[in-house]
């Protein structure tokens, strides 16, 4: 998920009850909940590096207890104040860091829950990275205090809310959300899985959330040759030959020398889901090399994908992956 969500998770994390563990549980949650995507400084090695590394090592279950060891040591080692306590702001942490692996559990990018013994990929497809509904459901409950004081103090009150309540609400909520969603994924999944595509039992299929409608879906249909592009919406009717096809080219020598390139190595290190394309260029012989990683745009669109050009000797003149065309601000997803 994006920073703003975990931060926001540990600020109710705090207030739920961790903050009766120790002094200063408020920073410390925050802090713990966003430490494992202290990763993105692989992103100064180029973005190979950072697909390489990020999810990887510090969204590790194996390495948790001690992401959450470090944020305890660079928080208690400034000042200490009154009533902190090392064992309790430990475990405070990790249930902080374990909140911001599970959330990124849910998500379609996915995380390597086993890194580094294991580099295998986890993830729900139950929502984006950026889920306006999430951020809505936490704010409600950050100002939800002084709401609640300012609505106290026009009426009399004797005292106000403090927090604890909403807090607690906000993360069964959260829960029962990402609960729906995930149901409704798998309904979607299903409805899908019951016909045939181009009269060929798929491969795979798979459902992509759609940013704010839970009922709305970005159906995959891999069909090994192809992949097909659905939408469906859990409920209304499903039109199984409504897709858009997307063909990919077969292997040739221009593809094998592009996956020889660090960005195409990475890309496919990092995705089981690529669609593969090959163009001729300008130079008679050439060719433009383009794997896309699916689950996050359409073959075409340039977002998520590595990009190669390859001369008419099989030389890789230039290659490079990018997340969103030139000039374009990013999706989320």
């Amino acid at each position: 998920m994006d920073n703003l969500t975990h931060l926001l998770t540990g600020l109710m994390l705090s207030r739920a009850g961790l903050n009766r563990l120790t002094a200063r549980a408020g920073v410390l949650t925050i802090i713990a909940a966003n430490a494992p995507d202290a990763d993105v400084i692989s992103a100064i090695g180029g973005t190979p590096a950072y697909l390489d590394w990020h999810r990887g090592p510090t969204h590790s279950l194996l390495l948790l207890p001690v992401t959450a060891a470090v944020v305890t040591l660079v928080v208690g080692a400034f000042r200490r104040p009154a009533g902190w306590r090392w064992l309790n702001a430990w475990f405070a942490a990790c249930i902080a860091v374990l909140s911001h692996l599970l959330l990124d559990w849910t998500n379609i990018y996915g995380i390597r829950f086993l890194s580094p013994w294991s580099q295998q990929w986890f993830r729900l497809d139950c929502v984006n990275v950026v889920d306006p509904i999430i951020w809505a459901i936490l704010l409600l409950a950050v100002f939800w205090p002084w709401l609640a004081k300012l609505v106290s103090s026009e009426i009399g009150a004797a005292r106000a809310s403090h927090g604890s309540g909403i807090a607690r609400f906000a993360l069964i909520a959260l829960f029962a959300y990402d609960f729906t969603r995930w149901t409704l994924h798998g309904r979607a999944v299903e409805t899908m899985s019951a016909y045939l595509y181009d009269n060929r039992t798929p491969v795979r299929i798979l459902a992509m959330p759609d940013t704010l409608n839970p009922f709305l879906w970005r159906g995959l249909i891999d069909l090994r040759d192809a992949w097909q592009v659905h939408t469906i919406h859990v409920l209304k009717p499903y039109d199984p030959a409504g897709g858009r096809t997307f063909y990919m080219a077969t292997q040739s020598p221009e593809i094998a020398s592009a996956r020889r390139s660090r960005a195409f190595q990475a890309i496919e290190r990092f995705s089981q889901t690529l669609h593969w394309r090959q163009l001729p260029t300008a130079e008679p012989g050439g060719a433009e090399v383009v794997a896309t990683d699916v689950r996050f745009a359409n073959p075409g669109e340039m977002r998520f994908a590595a990009q190669a050009i390859v001369d008419r000797s099989g030389k890789v003149l230039e290659s490079g992956f990018q997340f969103t065309p030139k000039g374009e601000l990013p999706k989320p997803r």
